[in-house]
């Protein structure tokens, strides 16, 4: 625990000019963003006394190491940076909403030839329309139902498209008129992108004009005598008024706004949006969040408006923002939407008539949010509370080890060695932490030398990261080159892509990354050996804060350095499932990059050794000869008569595979059956009874073999 007045700035340091300010922990982790129209004012208040701060303020300044602050113009760009800063290092006694990227839109892409209508989620994309955001996936499908009866836009995947249209059949949706076929030309598309601005219209509220248009219509058929066009028409604004039901009215003046209610207590907040378009509510969302900083409801509802419009423009911004309380100052907050929208917004709170309603209605539903959200997570604030706690006192430690590191090596009868790191923070994963490790160290299979080999590269990039001095020491430097293969779970590079060369530390970023953030404890998936392995390697660094534990799978037993007798926790301890929870969550990580890489070798090809070949080209060879055997014993002239390939290459690639040793053909085990024809496959594989490669002479049995 740091003492503030170990890192207040010094009298006069500060500026009395509006800026944002972060905080840093010891290990130069952003902790805190917060912006001030006064720097001065603001940073004074956190180096009050301890015993007069809010407990929340109080334990972000005693964990704070440090703090900075960056001069801005006005109110309005400190508020910007402030946003972009939180995204950006997400800091943990930020307030930070929960991501909303999962709610489901109704889109239109616009910006095809032919305008698609689909259920997206994510990020937006440009030059697509949409609505929503919907609570359910299936509301969009119902209202899209209803409405391409009267707007039949196009609805399929690009390769259902593709398909019609080399086929010269629609699908089902053609057929029954859902769909106007702009795949085997029923219409231009000019037509068919007609349709689609008339289904936005309709989708962004302008109803009535279309509803009338088809009443007329539907009158000028039946005086026709056409009773059948003009029952169509009727059934077409039947479909209309039905799917408008979905949406009652809820202001009569067809208003555009957002409104935006907060129910909170002392620890928690949550928040209600929902989204009026043309009078009728067309969205809803919502979030909620631990207050882990001392906040307002006007504080909140700003956070709020962070997270709604910080990357929208345009109309996405309404022309009107309804809020239970306006943020303090409100001016810049307004200047920042309209800025954003383009126009000017509105940001006021409703005093009477239909909108105070309404805002009511919103507030009930943040307050059963807030409530529903308690009922589910009370249990589980406690039980990993005590969870940590029981791990503590187990293994003597001085705390509660709110940082928990596990390791867990996987390999195939000693091939494609691999480990993983899994990071849990607070009890709960901390999924953009994970790292994945080839072991280079040695070949063969032995997990103590690759537990060893993995603490020591973690620990070591720890190290130099928290030294600071750019200089890699000359053991270290084969370390980086071997540790450029760790990557996270999404198989991204452990290192940031704009981190440079992998001695360039950035120490200005403030982001974990790396390696750069040490744990408080240490899990191994293993028993004594893996246990005492990773205590040498710390050892050998010089590290001795970081405690060791390991937990057996046998009997299900927590084993320390240097103790010849386990550690037994209860088969109902709380501490022993979340150890477990880790430990499989290892397990997990590591088979799956193992099984990665096994599959991958197994796809492998001789052609992936000429140099220059990319993958079209090879794609191209093996359609054009049937199989590597028989490009093997092709001519060069034969090789050339591939589009792309010229003679140069058609002469590496005939040298390649003439050194290249050809590969045992493949059998299946179930029936016998020698497969000569896939020896592109893979080196040295035969076949399961799935028909799955696997190694020649490897068990049928894998997962008895697999770690």
């Amino acid at each position: 625990m740091a003492d503030p007045s170990s890192y207040r700035p010094k009298p006069g340091q500060i500026p009395d000019t509006p800026g944002v300010y972060r905080f840093r922990d010891e290990h130069r982790r952003v902790i805190y963003v917060g912006k001030a129209k006064s720097l001065r004012q603001r940073l004074a208040n956190y180096f009050q006394d301890l015993a007069s701060l809010h407990p929340r303020t109080r334990t972000m300044v005693t964990t704070a190491a440090s703090v900075e602050w960056t001069v801005v113009s006005t109110e309005v760009e400190a508020l910007q940076l402030e946003y972009s800063w939180i995204k950006e290092y997400d800091p943990r006694f930020n307030v930070k909403y929960r991501d909303d990227k999962s709610y489901p839109y109704l889109a239109v892409t616009m910006n095809e030839e032919f305008p698609r209508v689909q259920v997206m989620r994510g990020h937006k994309k440009k030059g697509v329309r949409y609505f929503g955001p919907y609570g359910h996936a299936w509301a969009i499908r119902d209202t899209v139902d209803l409405l391409l009866r009267v707007f039949p836009v196009r609805t399929c995947s690009a390769g259902v498209f593709k398909n019609a249209a080399r086929t010269g059949r629609p699908c089902l949706l053609g057929y029954i008129g859902k769909c106007s076929a702009p795949c085997v030309g029923r219409v231009e598309p000019e037509e068919h992108r007609e349709l689609a601005e008339e289904f936005c219209d309709f989708m962004a509220g302008r109803t009535g004009t279309y509803l009338r248009r088809l009443e007329q219509r539907m009158t000028e058929a039946a005086e026709e005598m056409e009773y059948e066009r003009a029952a169509r028409l009727r059934d077409d604004i039947e479909a209309l008024k039905k799917a408008m039901e979905k949406n009652a009215v809820v202001l009569a003046d067809a208003t555009d706004a957002d409104l935006i209610a907060v129910a909170e207590d002392e620890l928690e907040a949550a928040v209600q949006i929902f989204h009026v378009r043309g009078g009728r509510v067309r969205g809803q969302r919502g979030w909620v969040t631990d207050k882990v900083e001392d906040v307002t409801t006007g504080a909140l509802v700003e956070h709020a408006l962070q997270q709604l419009y910080g990357e929208e423009s345009g109309d996405a911004v309404p022309k009107e923002v309804l809020v239970p309380a306006l943020p303090e100052p409100v001016e810049p907050v307004q200047e920042w939407l309209t800025g954003r929208r383009g126009s000017n917004v509105s940001l006021r709170i409703p005093q009477r008539g239909d909108k105070k309603a309404l805002m009511e209605t919103v507030q009930r539903n943040a307050q059963q949010a807030l409530a529903l959200h308690k009922t589910k997570r009370a249990s589980d604030l406690t039980t990993r509370s005590r969870a940590l706690e029981e791990i503590a006192d187990a293994l003597d430690l001085d705390s509660a080890p709110l940082r928990i590191e596990c390791y867990d090596i996987s390999h195939l009868q000693g091939d494609d060695v691999v480990a993983s790191m899994v990071v849990f923070e607070d009890g709960l994963q901390r999924k953009s932490e994970y790292r994945r490790f080839q072991i280079k160290g040695f070949a063969g299979q032995d997990d103590v030398r690759s537990m060893h080999e993995v603490i020591t590269r973690r620990f070591r990039r720890y190290l130099a990261e928290k030294e600071r001095t750019g200089e890699w020491a000359e053991d270290a430097t084969e370390d980086a080159r071997t540790e450029s293969d760790a990557t996270t779970e999404s198989g991204a590079p452990a290192t940031a892509p704009d981190a440079g060369p992998v001695n360039g530390f950035k120490d200005e970023d403030g982001r974990p990354r790396k390696f750069a953030y040490p744990p408080q404890l240490v899990v191994v998936d293993g028993g004594q050996p893996q246990v005492a392995a990773a205590k040498r390697a710390l050892d050998e660094l010089g590290i001795d804060d970081i405690a060791v534990c390991g937990l057996a799978k046998r009997l299900e037993e927590v084993w320390l350095p240097e103790d010849d007798d386990p550690v037994v926790l209860p088969r109902t301890s709380e501490g022993l499932y979340l150890l477990q929870r880790i430990r499989d969550e290892a397990h997990r990580f590591a088979i799956t990059y193992q099984r990665t890489k096994r599959a991958k070798r197994f796809r492998s090809s001789p052609l992936d050794d000429v140099p220059g070949l990319g993958e079209t080209r090879k794609h191209a060879l093996i359609k054009h000869f049937g199989s590597v055997k028989k490009l093997r014993s092709a001519t060069i002239e034969q090789i050339q008569e591939v589009p792309g390939i010229g003679r140069k290459t058609a002469e590496t690639i005939a040298v390649a595979l003439a050194q290249a040793a050809p590969a045992a053909p493949a059998v299946n085990t179930a029936t016998g059956e020698i497969m000569d024809d896939r020896e592109d496959e893979a080196p040295e594989t035969t076949a399961d009874a799935s028909g799955e490669p696997v190694p020649a002479g490897a068990p049928d049995d894998r997962r008895g073999q697999e770690r």
